[in-house]
């Protein structure tokens, strides 16, 4: 059985170095350095993060005003509005069916959806 286990673990690193020199991925890792690398996405990001987090304490104390959400969601078109954060969303989307594509070959031997269900015990 170890020597399956250890197939198996070959296997999933031979995926997984697949995976990383897939052009869709590099895509993804360029894009993503692109948005960590502007200032002005950097700067929205935060500006974005810090008015969900107000928002969802709001919501949590019940105090939370359709305003409130309307600036949440005011913050987010403007960050994804960028063009960097543009391609970084696209390039995401992108890498994002691939390997959905790659949980559809693994599951379909398996009968179960590997990578929504086989974690979960008793689905019913």
């Amino acid at each position: 059985m170890s020597t399956q286990t250890t197939r198996l673990e070959e296997l999933g690193r031979e995926l997984g170095e697949a995976i990383a020199a897939h052009p869709k991925y590099e895509q993804y890792e360029e894009a993503k350095a692109a948005v960590e690398a502007d200032d002005e996405a950097q700067e929205l990001i935060a500006e974005f993060s810090q008015l969900r987090e107000e928002f969802n304490v709001a919501r949590q104390m019940g105090e939370a005003t359709q305003e409130g959400l309307q600036k949440v969601q005011a913050a987010q078109d403007e960050l994804h509005s960028l063009p960097v954060m543009e391609a970084y969303l696209l390039a995401q989307a992108e890498m994002v069916g691939e390997l959905e594509k790659v949980n559809e070959a693994i599951s379909e031997p398996l009968a179960v959806d590997f990578g929504g269900e086989a974690g979960g015990c008793c689905n019913d």
